[in-house]
């Protein structure tokens, strides 16, 4: 089983894919790894031989990935909204801070819509 930055990679897949689950590391990143590393991007994980594990292993190594790389992504945030940018201010709301729109949809950083009881009638009106 081959285990890369404490990931251990699905067996059954094409080494290619099975580098993509190593947090920071993309379908491209992983074929210029590959690439690098001499190692055909069809193999199958369980099929890699210790040596080519231990190249891929050398190579990863250099980069900054998981825990140091959310670590670095949240102190990132953190600046920005200690700084009071823009961008802080839609994380500290909790809304999208790249521009998408937020009337409509957004439903994935805004959450569910909650219904609040005496919220639809207008002030002043009166029932009858």
């Amino acid at each position: 089983m081959a285990r890369i930055e404490g990931v251990d990679l699905p067996r059954d897949k094409r080494i290619v894919i099975g580098l993509t689950y190593v947090y920071g590391i993309g379908k491209t990143t992983s074929q210029q790894l590959l690439e690098q590393a001499g190692i055909d991007e069809n193999t199958k994980v369980r099929d890699l031989s210790e040596n080519e594990v231990q190249r891929l292993r050398e190579l990863v190594g250099q980069l900054t990935l998981e825990g140091d790389l959310r670590r670095q992504t949240q102190l990132n945030i953190k600046r920005l909204i200690e700084i009071n940018s823009y961008r802080g201010l839609r994380h500290r709301r909790r809304l999208p801070s790249r521009g998408q729109r937020t009337k409509t949809n957004g439903r994935t950083r805004r959450g569910k819509k909650q219904t609040v009881a005496g919220r639809g009638r207008r002030r002043g009106a009166t029932k009858k």
